[in-house]
């Protein structure tokens, strides 16, 4: 994230470089129990769940411009430092949930979560915005 700055150009998306640390640092926040996302139909259940096995099986990353919950889209303006500072402060409250087994066992889309599932899908879900901009 050392290698970001206000004006680093993305790939992909709508999202500029604040407004995609913002995005992380609230999908993070799912993990820490800080927002709870709707219920989710059947169908887009077990699609989640056939996902979370498929970026298992395949080692795949996330589609680029993926539907999202509501709840996380960023489509308003946010600061560079702040956005930047609260995602590394979230990033490190998400370490120790993970130390301590303090993360839920349930994902509104992917089903059941281990501390493995989550730190895996966290790590894609970063490591593809990093992506995005060049990281």
């Amino acid at each position: 994230m050392s290698k970001l700055s206000e004006d680093s150009p993305g790939k992909w998306g709508r999202m500029n470089v604040s407004q995609m640390l913002k995005h992380c640092d609230l999908v993070l926040q799912v993990a820490l129990k800080k927002i709870e996302l709707p219920r989710v139909n059947i169908l887009f259940r077990a699609i989640g769940a056939m996902t979370k096995v498929e970026m298992y099986v395949f080692n795949n990353g996330i589609p680029r411009n993926m539907p999202t919950f509501q709840k996380l889209i960023v489509n308003f303006e946010c600061d560079f430092d702040e956005s930047k500072t609260n995602l590394l402060k979230t990033l490190e409250e998400f370490r120790v949930a993970c130390d301590n087994k303090k993360l839920p066992d349930s994902h509104r889309l992917f089903g059941n979560m281990t501390e493995k599932d989550w730190e895996f899908l966290e790590y894609k879900h970063l490591d593809h915005h990093l992506k995005q901009f060049n990281v």
